[in-house]
């Protein structure tokens, strides 16, 4: 897997397809081979793809500052309250905004002016707040799973990525993360993750609606009807205040909407990156893709998609 050096870090990242440049994010925890993998397929028909692991995720290595610096070696132990180890996470360096700075500095890196961006949740937000600062570098824009508020999605981070209730109630996904995360970043390093990244959560400043004006490219939303992390109402309200935006709502589905929908996904990008004259100009028909994924059974998937 090939690495670029950007904003201090040797990012991780990796190549498919052939076309115009299209930088996939993925969400919290995760990476963005996995988080992309069902919808890959069709994206690279299209699209040249840049899969990007970031900071302290999957490939891209990340050491946090209290453990470069000696102020104290990283622990396996979760943390009693986040606000224990998650009131200087922005200092440390998992906030919002350096996710937004490590974007612009692979991008820049790598040479892309001007290019195609899909986020999932945390890559998602990633991905809407670059769009913000540097509306004129994106070609288009796909946010799935995001929400502008701080809640609900916070309070069910807090819950949903305990380390401690994962590795007592869901082994499975505890020695997953563990072969996601520790051959880089170390032995129990999704354990030290996690909290990091629900405070970083709670310290996410709000976009405004100003802010959200500023994004003057074609966007699509795409939420499933029952995720607890962005409900559909937040999505509606995220769609209406992007100037050029279309909502997707997948039915039957939770935060992992590309793992449990993946057919309606795949029809909804389709049909949008039809409308920017990618991949043909007929959209598929988007019902009888939703019957076809409502027919199937769904995959099994994390918590997240609990009812």
């Amino acid at each position: 897997m090939p690495t670029v050096r950007a904003n201090g870090l040797d990012i991780s990242y990796t190549i498919d397809g052939d076309g115009p440049p299209l930088v996939l994010l993925h969400g919290a925890s995760s990476s963005a081979v996995e988080d992309w993998a069902t919808q890959r397929p069709l994206l690279r028909q299209l699209f040249r793809l840049y899969l990007v692991d970031a900071r302290g995720h999957a490939s891209t290595r990340w050491v946090e500052p209290e453990a470069a610096t000696g102020l104290g070696p990283p622990s396996t132990e979760s943390p009693a309250q986040d606000g224990d180890r998650d009131g200087d996470v922005v200092a440390r360096g998992l906030g919002i905004e350096t996710l937004v700075a490590d974007l612009g500095a692979f991008v820049d890196a790598l040479g892309l002016d001007r290019f195609h961006a899909a986020g999932f949740s945390m890559g998602a937000m990633t991905a809407l707040r670059f769009a913000v600062r540097k509306p004129e570098r994106l070609l288009s824009l796909v946010l799935v799973g995001v929400d502008l508020e701080s809640e609900p999605g916070t309070s069910v981070a807090r819950v949903m990525l305990d380390p401690d209730r994962i590795a007592r109630d869901d082994p499975e996904w505890a020695a997953q993360l563990e072969r996601r995360h520790g051959p880089v970043q170390g032995p129990g390093a999704w354990r030290r993750l996690l909290p990091i990244v629900v405070g970083a959560m709670a310290q996410r400043s709000l976009l405004t609606p100003a802010d959200l004006r500023r994004v003057q490219v074609p966007a699509l939303v795409v939420c499933g009807d029952r995720d607890p992390f962005a409900p559909v109402d937040h999505a509606a309200g995220l769609k209406r205040q992007l100037p050029d935006a279309r909502l997707l709502v997948a039915p039957d589905a939770a935060h992992l909407v590309m793992l449990t929908r993946p057919e309606v996904v795949a029809a909804g990008l389709q049909a949008f990156y039809g409308t920017l004259g990618i991949g043909g100009s007929v959209a598929p028909d988007w019902t009888d893709k939703r019957r076809a994924a409502l027919a199937q059974q769904p995959a099994a998937g994390r918590p997240f998609d609990d009812p």
